[in-house]
């Protein structure tokens, strides 16, 4: 079954990096020791430098068969690197949480709030009840970036998961679904500058095969 796009009023809501379907009986499987193609010359997680902001980061590390690139995540001007940094990461700990199983993880509150952190902890617990996880690569890519303000901000982008998939948690069998054009996902985000100077996700929406991201 393919990857399923989310509503236009459940989308709103979420920031999941992957949104695959629990469908599927792939009959690869996965190690710690797994290369996935493309991801070699990856950057890191994290996509820019740390942020001035003074506030403790959450640790968000992806086990080794889970790669995320951004690319084209840096501008040159310090404000706008610091939104895309944290616009970055708010898609990581979706991912991380995922991965760790846990629709409560600190690194989901501490880069979302409001709707999309209530969005993404639904999310990611029917992943997680469902007993899958991730595997593969996810490329973020062709950012575009609006400063309402010094406390707002808008990012829209690109997704390419046309190499993640859907991994069993128990059984480590990979569902390697097909790629398509709704494989390519279009965001669409708000973010909003708290106490402590993180750019929390507040908003989104997706939409997937949308044009501007074919490649």
């Amino acid at each position: 079954m393919k990857r399923r796009p989310l509503p236009v009023a459940a989308a709103l809501a979420a920031t999941a990096a992957l949104l695959l379907t629990a469908c599927g009986s792939g009959d690869d499987k996965s190690s710690d020791n797994d290369k996935i193609a493309g991801a070699d010359s990856a950057e890191s997680t994290s996509p820019t430098p740390p942020s001035a902001s003074d506030a403790k980061r959450p640790s968000v590390k992806l086990p080794k068969d889970v790669k995320e690139t951004f690319e084209g995540w840096t501008t040159g001007d310090t404000a706008k690197d610091e939104v895309l940094a944290d616009a970055g990461r708010a898609q990581s700990a979706v991912t991380y949480a995922v991965t760790q199983g846990d629709p409560e993880s600190p690194a989901l509150s501490f880069y979302q709030s409001g709707s999309a952190l209530a969005g993404s902890q639904d999310w990611v617990k029917g992943i997680v009840d469902s007993g899958l996880t991730y595997y593969g690569l996810v490329r973020y890519y062709a950012p575009d970036i609006s400063v309402f303000d010094k406390k707002s901000a808008g990012v829209s982008y690109c997704a390419d998961e046309s190499k993640a998939f859907n991994k069993n948690r128990k059984t480590n069998k990979i569902d390697k679904t097909p790629a398509s054009d709704n494989s390519f996902v279009r965001y669409s985000t708000r973010l909003e500058k708290n106490g402590n100077g993180v750019w929390q996700t507040t908003k989104l929406e997706s939409e997937r095969g949308n044009k501007t991201c074919l490649r």
